[in-house]
């Protein structure tokens, strides 16, 4: 007889350090840029003693559990259903210009991983889909209609798999003979596809590839590039932003705009690159010397956040 298992209860990742970086407690207007099933925006409601709290999410399952989320007294409650790539524009809309907080926690959520039908899972049968909003894209297309080398460089690039061209020559192969429609079919090739010693590890075969197609399908990298320039104009002086990544690229951008917008001297020449130029006035102090990642006790109580890490910073007083 089949066991099923229940859907791993949804633990916010690292919430007591987003909390401390955010400082909600300052109160003002702070956006939750991916609602999720509302775990960050319930906790900073709570923190907030009066304010405007803004959440973003493209998934209509999220807009869904929204609905449930009632303003209080002290804070105002809005939800807004659009990608965070939007959220300058759609601020806007709402008449705000600039905001004291935002948090983005990148990356899939748990209901999207434990609903069989989204197509997120290796683990359970579903159709391939992969999509977080109403995207046109599907997994499914990708890996029945890309060229061979496409799909390879989709899963390299993305998913940092060393055998990306094993598996896309087997995905090409085998979708001459059907159509790849499941997440079971699709990860039996490329658990296929790899060396035994991969295959039989401790992770997954399957998780690089899955986790590649869903960064391509969803434009997550171009979503995130797009936010971080319209960031420093959207927060105020002394305004938080946090970043929460599960992606070397996610957290590689994240570092390199933080490193960027707190340098205090413009380029040097090139011919001289030891000597420093002009004293610029920074974006943002950052707030993290290195990535913040979960300790033992977080990960014992949620293994998907094992691959966590935070950075942030806080606005300074220079002109965006």
């Amino acid at each position: 007889m089949t066991q099923t298992s229940s859907p791993q209860p949804h633990i916010p990742v690292l919430l007591e350090e987003v909390r401390h970086f955010l400082s909600p407690e300052r109160g003002g207007i702070f956006v939750d840029g991916t609602f999720g099933v509302g775990g960050y925006t319930r906790q900073i409601m709570k923190d907030m003693p009066s304010g405007h709290l803004v959440a973003f999410d493209r998934d209509e399952a999220a807009a869904a559990r929204a609905s449930g989320f009632k303003a209080t007294d002290s804070v105002q409650f809005t939800f807004v259903a659009s990608r965070f790539s939007q959220m300058k524009e759609r601020l806007h809309a709402l008449s705000i210009d600039k905001v004291d907080g935002i948090v983005l926690d990148l990356g899939v959520s748990s209901p999207q991983l434990d609903e069989a039908a989204r197509g997120f899972s290796f683990k359970k049968e579903g159709p391939l889909d992969m999509r977080m909003g109403l995207g046109t894209l599907t997994a499914k297309d990708v890996v029945n209609t890309f060229p061979e080398e496409e799909i390879a460089n989709i899963l390299y690039l993305y998913g940092d798999e060393t055998y990306s061209r094993r598996i896309a020559r087997r995905i090409v192969a085998s979708r001459k003979e059907m159509p790849i429609e499941t997440t079971t079919q699709l990860a039996d090739l490329v658990r296929a596809s790899v060396p035994p010693k991969v295959r039989h590890g401790k992770i997954d075969a399957a998780t690089k590839s899955f986790q590649a197609l869903r960064i391509f399908v969803n434009e997550e990298i171009k979503e995130l590039e797009i936010f971080l320039h319209d960031a420093p104009s959207m927060l105020n002086e002394g305004g938080r932003l946090v970043l929460v990544s599960f992606h070397s690229l996610e957290d590689r951008l994240a570092k390199n705009f933080f490193k960027e917008t707190s340098r205090t001297f413009e380029d040097a020449p090139i011919e001289m690159p030891w000597i420093p130029t002009k004293k610029v006035d920074p974006l943002f102090k950052v707030l993290t010397k290195k990535a913040v990642s979960p300790g033992a006790a977080e990960l014992d109580l949620n293994p998907r956040a094992r691959s966590a890490k935070l950075r942030a910073g806080e606005r300074t007083g220079a002109h965006a």
